[in-house]
């Protein structure tokens, strides 16, 4: 990360789930991940979506959740809380392939 704490970070998990995740199983991890804005106070926000590429280059990568928090601070807050922690290990359990990257987004020149 970026020196500093100051200014919104965006937190981007992208993730290839296991063969084999029901599509209920999904709802619920999706629904666990949203509901972590409520339990986790440096959350400020979540999205998430699926791939729509017509490149091509997802490398098996299929969904993209995005978290905001207002700081560094916030996102190791976040990193550390029960709450997090807890949903972390069962979503992980499901995940075959995950890159996670934290960003302070930048104005366009």
């Amino acid at each position: 990360m970026a020196a500093g704490n100051g200014g919104v970070v965006k937190h981007l998990v992208i993730v290839q789930f296991k063969e084999g995740v029901t599509p209920e199983r999904l709802s619920g991890l999706i629904s666990g991940y949203a509901g972590l804005v409520d339990k986790v106070p440096s959350m400020k926000a979540f999205h998430w979506g699926t791939d729509v590429s017509i490149e091509n280059m997802h490398q098996g990568f299929t969904h993209v959740f995005e978290s905001t928090f207002e700081s560094t601070e916030g996102v190791k807050e976040y990193v550390y809380h029960p709450a997090h922690v807890e949903f972390a290990n069962d979503f992980l359990a499901s995940t075959e392939k995950v890159l996670i990257i934290d960003f302070k987004p930048s104005a366009a020149n």
